[in-house]
């Protein structure tokens, strides 16, 4: 080996975590749970399936009968009871035997998981927590009033299964200059604050006009975007958006959130709700929320062409810019850790206000040289 070659940075990729994150995931929109019929769901290593009673209240359960290892997803909703497809074996929503039409009497011990789960703007939501305690009340989703208010549109909902690690998703909360390179808009102010079960980002992007495409035309050409986007929790983000241009507003809510399938796969999430636009009729104020709601899913495209081909890396080589990326896997390490086990130094307040001064200097030089030379759009 050379000189050289010692001074090279070699990644290191470290193997994933054993177990799954401790809290709430989202696994989906509620109502689409509604339909009288069993749902398979592959998350957290293992296979669930969510039914609603007749109640219409929502239901999650480990997706294998206990009596013989049917699977509960392929069976049938008997009232508040989900019936197993092998032998007809009867559970409620709280994991106990309800009946065997065959059997004189129910075995005592005939039980099996049931996921505690909560319901909040209009998702559902299942607590999965290695220890097996139950979800503490602060750490309830919060309520997002727009979800419930005639003058929002309807959440706009869409999935997708990525092969990667989730601490990938998690990472681009301190990510200021992917922003750029990735999604087309350059951040001039980017802070991350962090505390207890709550990690955030604040950002003001300006559109790039060498990639400008039908989406941002449409919402009146360069725009000026503010987010404040939170985590709460491992796997739920709650974004809301304020877009500025040409004298238009337009304000909504971005949820990117994920569930593990296993170590190396999760379900990613994702969709928005929009405040319709006031002054204008009814079915062009739908069109410009549409629009803006389908802009923001192209965001997730993009980055998950990008996870599906990189390296895991527990070693990244930051710059200045690059921001608190080892303060922020230290806050996320904290739903990988036993209760007992959490340290301070994960959950205690941090703030970190990139300065973009030098990157939006050289940003803005690219914009205008790619526009002397007649840039095109990629959407």
């Amino acid at each position: 080996m050379t000189p050289m070659d010692s001074e090279v940075r070699v990644i290191d990729a470290g193997a994933p975590p054993t177990r799954f994150a401790r809290g709430w995931h989202c696994l989906g929109l509620a109502d689409s749970f509604r339909d009288g019929k069993p749902h398979p769901i592959t998350a957290f290593g293992t296979e669930l399936v969510v039914f609603a009673g007749s109640d219409g209240t929502l239901n999650v359960l480990n997706a294998y009968c206990p009596h013989m290892g049917g699977n509960l997803a392929d069976g049938t909703v008997k009232g508040d009871s989900l019936a197993c497809p092998f032998h007809d074996w009867r559970w409620n929503g709280k994991g106990r035997c309800t009946g065997i039409p065959y059997a004189r009497r129910v075995p005592p011990l005939a039980r099996t998981k049931a996921w505690p789960t909560m319901e909040e703007n209009k998702q559902l939501f299942v607590w999965n927590d290695p220890e097996h305690r139950q979800p503490p009340a602060e750490l309830a989703i919060p309520r997002i009033d727009g979800a419930f208010d005639d003058g929002w549109t309807d959440w706009t909902w869409n999935t997708m299964v990525v092969d990667a690690n989730a601490r990938e998703v998690i990472d681009n909360v301190v990510d200021m200059a992917h922003f750029f390179y990735v999604h087309y808009g350059f951040p001039t102010f980017f802070k991350n604050v962090f505390e207890g079960h709550v990690a955030s980002q604040y950002m003001t992007s300006v559109s790039r006009e060498d990639m400008m495409g039908e989406t941002a035309k449409a919402l009146g050409g360069k725009n000026v975007l503010h987010s404040e986007a939170s985590y709460y929790g491992p796997s739920y983000m709650i974004d809301y958006l304020r877009s500025e241009s040409a004298g238009l507003t337009v304000e909504g809510y971005l949820i990117n959130c994920h569930y593990p399938v296993s170590e190396n796969r999760f379900v990613l999430q994702y969709g928005a709700i929009v405040k319709k636009p006031e002054g204008m009729d009814e079915d062009r104020a739908l069109e410009i929320a549409n629009k803006f709601a389908n802009g923001l899913g192209k965001g997730f495209e993009q980055d998950a062409a990008i996870w599906k081909r990189k390296s895991r890396i527990n070693n990244p080589l930051l710059c200045e810019e690059d921001g608190p990326v080892y303060q922020l896997r230290r806050w996320y390490e904290q739903f990988y850790t036993d209760i007992a086990d959490v340290t301070e130094e994960m959950t205690t307040r941090f703030e970190f206000e990139v300065d973009t001064t030098r990157a939006v200097t050289a940003w803005e030089a690219e914009v205008a040289e790619n526009l002397a030379k007649g840039a095109t759009a990629p959407f």
